[in-house]
């Protein structure tokens, strides 16, 4: 881990009422082309650098799949069915009874990613958000060749964890 990573604070987060369910909302700029990023979401060998898990096979693709989820040395097998891979821009798969929707649209000097991550509770949306905020600083920091470490599970809590959440339960209130 690189000393001195630091997430940032809680930003760019909403939480909207989606069919009985919620839908967290987060949105980051990033500073590299679509491609780049697509590349990321969905290459395995990459994923295992920022994601709070590890892919069976490349997302680019639609089908079934499983991705393990990892936390020390605890291993989760969760399935996932690839709805949607249209590359450049769009990413959506299931995540056991979740929903994960990945858009890239290109921007100025770059891509803005918007996740929308679909889930059962409304009290689990902080929890979502300081986690993907860990996972996207995480990314952000890959992306840009300086590569601090994935970070997963119990390990986020050295990386202001609960601070996130406590910031992004207040952000998201309502």
């Amino acid at each position: 881990m690189s000393a001195g990573f630091d997430p940032g604070p809680p930003t760019g987060a909403a939480v909207t009422a989606d069919g009985g369910r919620w839908t967290l909302v987060l949105v980051r700029d990033l500073p590299h082309p679509p491609g780049k990023v697509w590349a990321a979401l969905t290459d395995p060998g990459r994923l295992d650098r920022w994601a709070p898990f590890t892919a069976a096979r490349d997302l680019s693709r639609t089908g079934e799949t499983t991705v393990t989820m990892i936390d020390g040395p605890d291993r989760t097998e969760v399935p996932v069915t690839v709805l949607r891979a249209d590359a450049p821009a769009l990413l959506e798969y299931t995540w056991g009874g979740d929903r994960l929707r990945w858009e890239l649209t290109p921007a100025e000097g770059g891509t803005r990613l918007t996740l929308r991550h679909t889930f059962a509770e409304r009290h689990e949306a902080p929890l979502y958000a300081a986690g993907w905020h860990l996972c996207t600083a995480v990314l952000a920091r890959l992306l840009a060749g300086d590569p601090v470490g994935v970070i997963r599970g119990r390990d986020a809590k050295a990386h202001g964890f609960d601070e996130l959440r406590a910031g992004y339960a207040a952000a998201l209130a309502g």
